[in-house]
């Protein structure tokens, strides 16, 4: 991990096409401005992570469901060889 100094104004640039600015540093808090592509996603790393826990949330429930369906066509075709034996 590269780790750098910089003040209120400085910019960073990574890559030819991002360039982050220092805004503001107050006490313990820095605020920075990103240009990037629209191309690239920029996230607080909280978001991301709240974003992969629905992400496997939501993959677990679609398996759930996707099994469940699958158990109710079984039941519902041995419904009906049942009806069509009675018959």
């Amino acid at each position: 991990m590269l780790v750098l100094s910089r003040k209120a104004g400085q910019k960073i640039h990574i890559g030819s096409d991002i360039l982050i600015t220092i805004i503001d540093v107050s006490g313990k808090f820095v605020k920075i401005g990103i240009n990037a592509p629209e191309s690239i996603n920029v996230l607080r790393s909280e978001i991301k992570e709240m974003i992969e826990r629905e992400n496997k949330l939501a993959a677990k429930q679609s398996s759930y469901i996707y099994n469940l369906s699958k158990f109710g066509n079984i039941f519902l075709k041995n419904k009906d060889m049942q009806k069509n034996k009675k018959t």
